[in-house]
């Protein structure tokens, strides 16, 4: 089975980001923890979590994914928004304790003109004031596209991450379609090369979700800017190769398209018609 969804509002809560995905044929979605500009979370209300638990026990659904603020950045060079970042994602992460979530991403940051040594630095070391022995949801880091001063555009520098973190068994990678394509992977004329890259570096057991998104620029323009499948430069043949590579289609894929919910589900119908079982 398929197992794919998208970006869904939080605003209605958890069980109601659970009835819109099964409104539009998903078995899974994504939702930000908090506003994605920051600010303060939303209280759980327990009833709510268990409702949303019990609905994806029902329906089958993938495993969900959580994903952090974009104001989340351990790697700045002002010392008070990186704290600021931890203690956001030790919030975020207690939180979801209470949430049938187990998978948590972040982008890695951007480290604001200190260099990407330095930014790795700063992310390892913050993810060890983190990550405890208890923690029982696994951290995702999300590959970037390289984009200004982004620390994650390359696998090498997710690899090193993981290496500097002492429990990196937590430790998990969300790839990016759009991200890595612009980051100068050629995932539509060697998508199999590239997959035995991610082996060789990362370790493709660390890859537990898919961001699907096509691109509106070429590879390696290091941009950023996601397209509708199909309606970008990786292109609709691609993404069947990708949901039915035997290497990755057991993954949850998170569908981030520039998109509302309609839209999304003429884009998941699109997906299960290409997906050969």
């Amino acid at each position: 089975m398929l197992n794919v969804g998208c970006h869904l509002s939080l605003s209605g809560g958890y069980e109601a980001m659970g009835k819109d995905a099964l409104k539009i044929n998903a078995n899974t979605f994504q939702f930000f923890t908090r506003n994605p500009r920051g600010g303060a979370a939303k209280e759980i209300d327990p009833a709510d979590a268990e409702a949303l638990k019990v609905l994806m026990e029902k329906n089958n659904f993938a495993p969900l994914l959580a994903h952090a603020s974009y104001t989340l950045n351990l790697c700045s060079s002002n010392p008070q928004t990186r704290n600021f970042g931890r203690e956001t994602m030790i919030d975020d992460l207690n939180r979801l304790k209470q949430l049938p979530c187990k998978l948590y991403n972040f982008h890695p940051g951007s480290h604001t003109g200190q260099g990407i040594e330095t930014g790795i630095k700063q992310i390892t070391e913050a993810l060890n004031k983190i990550i405890t022995e208890d923690l029982d949801i696994c951290i995702l880091l999300e590959t970037m596209s390289g984009k200004g001063s982004e620390v994650g555009g390359k696998f090498e520098e997710i690899r090193e991450i993981i290496d500097g973190v002492e429990l990196n068994d937590k430790l998990g990678v969300c790839l990016d379609t759009c991200h890595i394509y612009d980051g100068g992977y050629d995932i539509v004329n060697d998508l199999d090369g590239v997959l035995t890259q991610f082996d060789k570096i990362i370790g493709l057991d660390r890859l537990k979700a898919i961001h699907l998104n096509d691109s509106m620029n070429p590879m390696g323009s290091h941009k950023d800017r996601h397209a509708k499948i199909g309606e970008g430069n990786i292109g609709l043949d691609t993404f069947g190769r990708i949901i039915n590579h035997p290497k990755l289609k057991h993954l949850p894929f998170l569908l981030e398209t520039p998109n509302e919910p309609e839209g999304y589900g003429e884009e998941i119908k699109l997906l299960r018609g290409l997906y050969k079982g």
